[in-house]
């Protein structure tokens, strides 16, 4: 057996991938997408509602590597936007979601994301214990 886990959990949303990876104290979780139990995109045109969606996805995926936000060490921020306004208003659902742990990460506006309708993506990298 490999010394990586991977992380495919029956209360994440149906995707085809391994939704997070674990080795050792080390979690890399693929990014969350703000897709619904039934795979479908949420709050289509609504970066900040999208944004709250991935969160509790993200969240989700954490907990089913054995990890939650305060493990969190970097996360990158992915916005289909080229508007400065649309980074921001997902940047602040994400600070309120992350609340006193301001984990460093990157935040990027970007040409386009997998998903139909998608504008909101957060990948996270945690460590635990």
């Amino acid at each position: 057996m490999g010394s990586v886990r991977l992380v495919r959990g029956t209360s994440l949303v149906p995707v085809d991938y391994a939704y997070a990876a674990v080795a050792g104290r080390n979690v890399w979780v693929a990014g969350a997408c703000p897709l619904d139990e039934d795979g479908k995109t949420v709050a289509v045109g609504d970066v900040a509602g999208q944004t709250r969606r991935v969160m509790e996805n993200l969240v989700v995926a954490l907990e089913s590597a054995g990890a939650s936000l305060t493990d969190v060490a970097k996360t990158t921020v992915y916005v289909a936007s080229t508007e400065q306004a649309d980074l921001v208003a997902a940047w602040n659902v994400y600070k309120e979601v992350m609340g006193e742990h301001d984990a460093p990460s990157t935040l990027l506006g970007v040409a386009a994301l997998g998903y139909d309708d998608q504008l909101v993506e957060v990948e996270a990298v945690a460590v635990v214990g």
